[in-house]
């Protein structure tokens, strides 16, 4: 049997994503998405840290990649977009900053599109 990982707390994420969506529109930049989020996960008293550094997880990381959420001190990493279509360039981004943190498990979530479908990106590799 698969083992779900982190189940409550990422339905929790993606709820919260779909009252953003709801109360923003799917016209916002990214950053006004970002904004809303943040007060909805400190409403929910939902610990996170935004725009973290991978670095201060891992000294032997780029500098420079910052996640856009860190969920609960390092259960999941939440990737925010804003355009009509998700790339593999934005899989492989969030994949890469799963790898370099040492995390299981990461959202993407495009605000952009006609329906907010919020992927699922799990670290197959992590140990």
């Amino acid at each position: 049997m698969t083992k779900i990982i982190y189940p409550k707390l990422s339905y929790l994420i993606t709820g919260l994503c779909f009252k953003t969506q709801k109360e923003l529109g799917r016209f916002c930049r990214e950053r006004q998405y970002a904004d809303h989020l943040e007060k909805l996960l400190k409403e929910s008293k939902i610990k996170h840290q935004r725009e973290y550094e991978i670095k201060k997880m891992n000294p032997e990381s780029p500098k420079g990649n910052r996640i856009d959420f860190l969920i609960e001190k390092n259960k999941i990493i939440v990737e925010l977009k804003a355009k009509r279509l998700f790339t593999i360039e934005d899989y492989d981004q969030l994949q890469r900053y799963l790898r370099e943190a040492n995390l299981q498990l990461g959202l993407i979530v495009n605000f952009g599109n006609i329906y907010l479908k919020p992927k699922r990106i799990l670290d197959f590799l992590h140990n």
